[in-house]
C-alpha cells in the first residue's frame, strides 16, 4: 500500500504525467524531456527524481548522460505506471502535441545518424576498425556458426556488408539490410566483388523488418544496436522473423565512457551491460546464452546470442487456437 500511495503521489501532477506517458515511448534523456515540454532542465530533473523515488520511471546512467524510461519490474508502482499510460486520454490535446514533439525528437537522431553514415559510407570499415580488433569480432562470430550452423542469415545493420563477407561461406543464403543507401552501395559492391551470389542486400528500417515471421535461422546485429534508438524493439523485430531453434547473435560494447563517440561518432548508447542485453532477449522470447567478452583496448566487445525455443511456434498455435 505505501509502494503505491507514493507512486499515486508522484503522478499526481500534470507535469510528471505527462513525462510518464513520454518515457512509456522511448528512453529520454533530462534535455530531450526539457525539449519537448518547454521546461528548464532543473524543473524536470526534480519532477524525474520524483518520478523514480515513486517507482515509476527507471534511471539509467551511461556515462555523464542518464536515460530514464517507464519502469518494468514487477512492482506496485510499475503496474501502476503502465495502467496510468493505457488511461490516458487519446485525443487530449497537450498529450498529442507531447507526442508530436517526441516524433521530431526522434528524427532529430534519425538525421545525425543518417549524416554520419553519409559522410563515412565509403571509410565505414576503417573507422569501425578504430574501436574494435576486427579480426577477433570475426573469428568469434565464425566459431558461433561451426557450432551451429545456419541456412540462412539476416544481418540488421549490414553497413558495408561485412557481416556478409565473414559468414557467407558458413550459411545457403544471405541478406543485409540497412536504411543507408550509400552504405548499401558499398555493400553491393564488396559482395559482388567476393562472389557471393548468395547474399543480397536491401534498404529496410530495422524496427519494420520486411519479413514473414520464423523466415531466418540467424539473425546479427554487428556494431548496430549502439545506434539504435530502442534497443529493446529492435531485438523484439528480428526475433520476431526467426525459425523455432533459430539464433539471435548481437556484437556490440561493453559498458564504457568514450563520451566523444556520442558526438563524433553519432553512438545512442555507450555500451550495453550483460544484464540488460538478456533482458532485452528474454522479453523478446529468447533463451539467453553466456556471452563471450573480446577484452582490449579501448573498448571490450562483447557477443551476446540468444535462441528462439524449438517449441515456439508450436506454443502459439495452441494459444490462438485456445484463444
Amino acid at each position: 500500500m505505501d509502494e503505491l500511495l507514493q507512486g499515486l503521489r508522484a503522478a499526481a501532477e500534470r507535469t510528471r504525467l505527462r513525462i510518464v506517458g513520454l518515457c512509456a515511448h522511448a528512453e529520454l534523456t533530462v534535455s530531450d524531456l526539457s525539449e519537448i515540454l518547454g521546461q528548464s532542465q532543473p524543473r524536470v530533473s526534480r519532477h524525474l527524481k520524483l518520478l523514480v523515488e515513486a517507482g515509476l520511471l527507471e534511471r539509467h546512467q551511461e556515462g555523464s548522460w542518464a536515460y530514464y524510461r517507464l519502469a518494468d519490474g514487477a512492482s506496485a508502482a510499475g503496474d501502476l505506471a503502465r495502467l496510468l499510460v493505457d488511461l490516458m486520454p487519446e485525443d487530449d490535446p497537450v498529450l498529442g502535441l507531447d507526442l508530436e514533439r517526441l516524433d521530431a525528437v526522434k528524427q532529430a537522431w534519425a538525421v545525425k545518424a543518417a549524416a554520419y553514415f553519409h559522410r563515412h559510407a565509403t571509410d565505414w570499415d576503417r573507422i569501425r576498425a578504430l574501436h574494435i580488433d576486427q579480426a577477433r569480432v570475426d573469428a568469434a562470430l565464425k566459431r558461433l556458426f561451426a557450432r551451429a550452423p545456419a541456412r540462412d542469415l539476416l544481418d540488421i545493420g549490414t553497413g558495408t556488408g561485412h557481416v556478409l563477407q565473414v559468414l557467407g561461406d558458413e550459411v545457403e543464403a544471405a541478406i543485409g539490410i540497412d536504411r543507408s543507401r550509400d552504405m548499401l552501395l558499398v555493400a553491393r559492391a564488396n559482395i559482388h566483388r567476393a562472389g557471393l551470389r548468395h547474399c543480397q542486400v536491401r534498404q529496410a528500417d530495422m524496427m519494420h523488418l520486411p519479413f514473414a515471421g520464423a523466415t531466418a535461422d540467424a539473425v546479427t546485429f554487428h556494431m548496430v544496436l549502439h545506434y539504435a534508438e530502442d534497443p529493446a524493439g529492435a531485438i523484439a523485430e528480428a526475433a520476431r522473423v526467426l525459425r523455432p531453434g533459430g539464433r539471435l547473435i548481437i556484437v556490440d560494447f561493453a559498458p564504457h565512457r568514450r563520451e566523444e563517440l556520442r558526438e563524433q561518432h553519432a553512438h545512442r548508447w555507450l555500451g550495453f551491460a550483460d544484464s540488460r542485453i538478456e533482458t532485452f532477449l528474454t522479453e523478446a522470447g529468447l533463451v539467453p546464452s553466456a556471452p563471450e567478452r573480446l577484452e582490449g583496448e579501448p573498448l571490450t566487445v562483447v557477443l551476446w546470442h540468444g535462441t528462439r525455443p524449438a517449441n515456439a511456434a508450436a506454443s502459439s498455435t495452441a494459444a490462438q487456437t485456445a484463444g
